[in-house]
C-alpha cells in the first residue's frame, strides 16, 4: 500500500508542473494582442441612452465604419439614426479621428474626436472615450463608453452606450 501511495504521489509531483504549464499556455492563447491586432475597416453599430437628470432617457442609434491603421490611430464616418429629423440618407458625419491602445490581454481604450464644426467658443467639438475588448483575433470589438462630451458642451454627460464592431470582408480575406 505504501508503494502504491508513493508512486501516486511521485506521479502527481511529475504531472502537476506539466499540467500547470499547459494551463498557462492555454490562458496565454488570448494574450498577445497589440495595436496591430486592429488593422483595416470595421463596421459598427452603437446603442445609447443619454441620461439627463429630471428627464426620461434619450435613445440614440448610430452605424458607421472605422478604419484602424494598426499603429494606434483611427478614422471613422458614422450616421446617427433619427427618423424624427429630416436627413439625407447619405449624410454620414466625416472627418472623425482618434487614437486607440490595445493591451496584451486584448482589452483596450479608444478616444474619438468628433471634430464637429461651428461649436461655440470654449466648448467641445465632441469627444468619446471608451473601453473595449477584442474577440476572435481582431474580428470583432465590443465597447462601452466611459466618458462622452458632446459637441457644444463644456462637461461630460451621463450616458449608457454600447458599441459592437465587426471586421469588414470575408473570412478568406484575413
Amino acid at each position: 500500500m505504501k508503494s502504491w501511495l508513493s508512486k501516486g504521489m511521485l506521479a502527481a509531483a511529475i504531472a502537476l508542473p506539466a499540467l500547470s504549464a499547459a494551463a498557462r499556455a492555454q490562458s496565454n492563447d488570448n494574450d498577445g494582442c497589440t495595436n496591430a491586432t486592429l488593422n483595416g475597416d470595421y463596421a459598427f453599430a452603437v446603442s445609447a441612452w443619454h441620461l439627463t437628470p429630471g428627464q426620461p432617457p434619450t435613445p440614440q442609434v448610430v452605424v458607421g465604419i472605422v478604419r484602424y491603421d494598426g499603429k494606434g490611430n483611427r478614422t471613422q464616418i458614422d450616421y446617427i439614426g433619427d427618423s424624427l429629423r429630416t436627413r439625407n440618407t447619405t449624410d454620414f458625419a466625416m472627418g472623425e479621428t482618434g487614437t486607440y491602445t490595445v493591451n496584451p490581454d486584448c482589452t483596450g481604450t479608444e478616444q474619438v474626436q468628433l471634430n464637429v464644426l461651428n461649436v461655440p467658443p470654449g466648448t467641445s467639438h465632441g469627444v468619446i472615450d471608451s473601453v473595449s475588448v477584442i474577440a476572435g483575433g481582431g474580428r470583432s470589438i465590443h465597447a462601452v463608453v466611459a466618458r462622452f462630451t458632446p459637441p457644444g458642451a463644456t462637461q461630460p454627460v451621463s450616458t449608457q452606450t454600447r458599441a459592437d464592431s465587426w471586421k469588414v470582408g470575408s473570412e478568406q480575406d484575413h
